[in-house]
């Protein structure tokens, strides 16, 4: 007995053989041919309503697969250009050094962050002759990575939005699959396998549909946002390896005050 005829016999027991209308045998028979019906051939003999489901959790799938495409190179190219900003910063002598060569780097999420708290040092530095406040070159560097966070996070709530909704989406198909099963079985007067199957292979197909969408989706959700939060981990630590040489560079004991380390953006 093959797999199709063996899954036909489960089906036969949800039926109650004194209502069954045909011979084991034929029922067998029967079942089998629907389900070994190709794939294709089951979609396209669905009803539009089964159609409408499946083709709405294909549009979900193919978008968080082109978005997880998409991600991936963002964030590899983010992590890879990281690397090689951090190398060369910690090489240089003098933020000025970093500066006129920083754009080779982009697009770096550092790069960010090194533009908007050398934009304030440079301010305070032209203006005053040294570091005058530490808190605003803390808040603009805050402020640049809240922006290359945002960036980096861009479009993940519609892989979110799939690995949640894209199940109960199959879930409506499976359950409009099982009614049909029902109204077939009303309509032919009997418990027979050729009135339910349509209906069952329908509720089946879009379960399979909506996991298929649903479990990459969350996959990549996952494997971003931990990705995520380690660049931005890194974006913290990079801000205190700025203000060290900022202030070595144009602080005075006196007039600048220690960097205190209780206000920094935690993990």
């Amino acid at each position: 007995m093959n797999v199709s005829s063996l899954f036909a016999v489960l089906l036969l027991q949800a039926v109650d053989p004194a209502e069954v209308e045909i011979p084991d045998e034929e029922a067998i028979e029967t079942a089998s041919s629907v389900i070994e019906t190709g794939f294709l051939d089951l979609i396209l003999s669905a009803g539009p309503l089964a159609q409408l489901v499946m083709l709405v959790l294909l549009g979900f799938s193919i978008l968080s697969w082109t978005i997880a495409f998409s991600k991936y190179g963002v964030l590899k190219r983010a992590h890879s250009k990281d690397a090689m900003f951090l190398g060369a910063f910690r090489r240089v002598a003098k933020l000025s050094e970093m500066n006129a060569a920083v754009e080779q780097y982009q697009p770096a999420p550092m790069v960010a962050v090194f533009k908007f708290g050398y934009e304030e040092l440079a301010r305070q530095v032209n203006k005053y002759g040294q570091i005058r406040s530490g808190d605003a070159i803390e808040r603009v560097m805050r402020l640049a990575l809240s922006e290359e966070t945002a960036r980096l996070q861009r479009n993940m709530g519609w892989l979110a939005t799939t690995a949640s909704a894209a199940p109960f989406i199959g879930l409506f198909g499976t359950v409009w699959g099982i009614l049909q099963s029902f109204r077939g079985l009303g309509q032919a007067g009997g418990a027979t396998l050729r009135a339910v199957a349509p209906g069952i292979a329908e509720a089946l197909i879009a379960t399979a549909f909506g996991l298929f969408a649903a479990i990459p989706a969350l996959i990549f959700y996952n494997y971003f946002s931990q990705q995520i939060r380690e660049i931005r981990a890194r974006l913290e630590d990079f801000g205190l390896e700025f203000y060290n040489l900022a202030e070595r560079d144009y602080g005075e004991e006196e007039a600048v005050p220690a960097y205190d380390e209780t206000r920094a953006v935690r993990r």
